[in-house]
This record gives C-alpha cells, sequence and structure tokens, in this order.
C-alpha cells in the first residue's frame, strides 16, 4: 500500500538537474581550517556542554545575554576560539574528504538508486552499485505520500545523477591522548567539540561547493552562512543511518563506491561507525523537491523485501534495523 501512494515526481514537468561538471571521483584534501570557519555552527558545541539559554536567548549568539549560562557560555566559548586558533597555528588537525557524483536512475520497481561510472555505463544499464531505500509504511490519516529516497531520483530514460561524499577531521585523537596524559579532561572535551564543529562545518561548506561548482545546479546560489545553516538551498543530504535513511548498512555502498578509506583514510568500524569519530557521511540529491523526512517504523513485508533486494539474510538485516521494526522479531 506506501508503494502504492508513493511520492511521484513529474520528471517531464520537473525535470532533473543538469549533469555534474565533474561526474566520477574527486578528492578533497586541500581545504584550509580558516575556509571553513565561518561556516561554523556553534549551537550544538553548547549543547555538548549541556548550556542551554532560556527563551529570547536560547540560540548563539543570544545564549550570552542569557542570565543563567551567559557568563559560562561565553567564557567556554572563549576558550574554544582560543583552542581554536592553536589548532590551527599547530597544524593538529586537518580535514579531508572524497565526493562522488554518479548518472543514476531508480530500479524498476522504484524502491532502489542503481549508480553507473559514466554516461556511457548508464546506456549498457552496466551498474556500478546500488543503494536500497526505506519506504514510510506507518499509516497515515491524510492522503500524504510513503515517502523513500528514491522517489527523489529520476526512472530510468532520464539522465539523473546522484551525489554522495565522507568527509573527516583528523588528528584529534593525538591530541585527546595529550591531553589525557596531562590529565586535562577539559581540554580534552573541549578538542572533540572542536573536531566536531570542524567536520560539520566542512560537510556544510562542501555541500556548497557540490551545489555551485563540482555537480553546479546552482551555479548563482548567494546565500550567507546563517541561510545555509537554516537550509535554504536546493537539495539535501541526508546522512546514512539517519531517519530519511535509517539502515547504517547502507555505509558500506558508499565506502566502495568512492574509496572512502582508500582514498581519504576514512574508515568503517564494525558497528558501522566511521573512523575517525569526527566524520560525516551524506547522499546529496538535487531535486528541489528532494525533502528530509522520517522513515519511522517498518514492517515485515518491506523488510522481507529489502533483505532481498540488500542479498542479506532476514535475521541479520533485522538486526540493523532492530529500533524501527513494528513487530517483535524470532
Amino acid at each position: 500500500q506506501a508503494k502504492e501512494q508513493k511520492f511521484t515526481i513529474d520528471y517531464d514537468a520537473d525535470p532533473p538537474a543538469p549533469t555534474p561538471s565533474k561526474v566520477g571521483i574527486t578528492v578533497i584534501d586541500d581545504v584550509s581550517l580558516e575556509t571553513i570557519l565561518p561556516y561554523i555552527d556553534w549551537n550544538p558545541f553548547f549543547q555538548t556542554w549541556e548550556l542551554r539559554g532560556r527563551y529570547p536567548n536560547r540560540g548563539y549568539p543570544k545564549i550570552f545575554d542569557d542570565e543563567a549560562v551567559g557568563s559560562e557560555a561565553k567564557k567556554l566559548h572563549n576558550d574554544a576560539v582560543e583552542m581554536m586558533h592553536q589548532i590551527i597555528a599547530e597544524k593538529s588537525m586537518n580535514i579531508k574528504g572524497v565526493v562522488g557524483l554518479f548518472p543514476a536512475n531508480t530500479s524498476d520497481d522504484g524502491e532502489d538508486v542503481i549508480i553507473y561510472e559514466t554516461e556511457d555505463d548508464r546506456g549498457k544499464e552496466n551498474e556500478k552499485g546500488k543503494f536500497c531505500m526505506l519506504r514510510q509504511q506507518a499509516e497515515k490519516e491524510s492522503n500524504d505520500p510513503y515517502l523513500s529516497q528514491a522517489d527523489f531520483i529520476a526512472p530510468k530514460g532520464h539522465k539523473d545523477h546522484m551525489g554522495m561524499f565522507a568527509v573527516s577531521c583528523f588528528g584529534c585523537s593525538a591530541l585527546v591522548d595529550k591531553y589525557e596524559d596531562e590529565g586535562d579532561d577539559y581540554s580534552k572535551i573541549m578538542a572533540q567539540a572542536l573536531a566536531d564543529r570542524f567536520v560539520e562545518a566542512f560537510a556544510e561548506y562542501l555541500h556548497r561547493v557540490i551545489r555551485t561548482d563540482l555537480w553546479g545546479y546552482a551555479p548563482d546560489e548567494k546565500l550567507d552562512e546563517a541561510d545555509l545553516l537554516k537550509i535554504k538551498y536546493e537539495g539535501i543530504r541526508p546522512a546514512p543511518g539517519y531517519p530519511s535513511q535509517p539502515d547504517h548498512t547502507e555505509k558500506i555502498a558508499m565506502w566502495e563506491m568512492i574509496k572512502c578509506k582508500e582514498l581519504a583514510g576514512i574508515e568503517l568500524s564494525e558497528s558501522l561507525s566511521m573512523m575517525p569519530a569526527a566524520s560525516v557521511s551524506a547522499l546529496v540529491f538535487a531535486h528541489p523537491k528532494s525533502q528530509y523526512f522520517a522513515v519511522g517504523q517498518v514492517g515485515k513485508d518491506q523488510v522481507d523485501d529489502y533483505a532481498k533486494r540488500k542479498d542479506m539474510e532476514i535475521p541479520k538485516m533485522e538486526r540493523w534495523l532492530s529500533p524501527i521494526l513494528n513487530y517483535e522479531r524470532d
């Protein structure tokens, strides 16, 4: 039923984004920390330290005006900026990533996204790989469609593309070890919090470079950094393992496709968390109608079908999807 009531885009009336200016894999290893500083979102930084301002002083920089936590927040921020400049001066952290932009179409059943190395491969139906998607299934009281990320990619017969990237901040663990040896817990947590801010800012910066240059579907975008943090741009960058596609095993397909480990030194642990810890990965959809959503709970029928499409045994699939199953597994 969810498949029948899926989100449909009329790709003839509303065509896919143009062909990327750089199809294939691009390693991003020449971006300095200074370049990404304007893209830092400080709000999660204060959440790391469990500092929350009260309305109207909730977010950064208004939190500094909060009666209860304002002065503590200001001191933390000053310390963070000081450490940030030290990290930049000493080059103790650096950022690196890898981007892939490929021809893509949905599978015949409309549930997965097939990736091709080149346009020529698409013509020959010579597949590079596929990303399996999950669809919303919990019953809706309205006529709203049941969304899947596959809905944002055009079917065969259209020249659509999909992007992906993985980025990391390197050097944090050595710094953490140094502070641990010195018994300096405060600086240790600060270094980890900054590495997280750096890599998130790098992801924000890189997504913009993809939109305006590497893919180039929004070459005239004129948004300031505050607008970026409010997601005012065209397209989305959902992360595998997050609500729009809660299956972490999809990272494996991405790692194989853009060689994250070989080209950028970003690895996956057995539990499929990214290493280094300060890492971000995402799929990139360009269509203006693409949107963030949460898959929510899924039923046995979808899990069985999904496991088959992924060529994975059902008990193993159920283990990975256990937080979103709407039934008790055996």
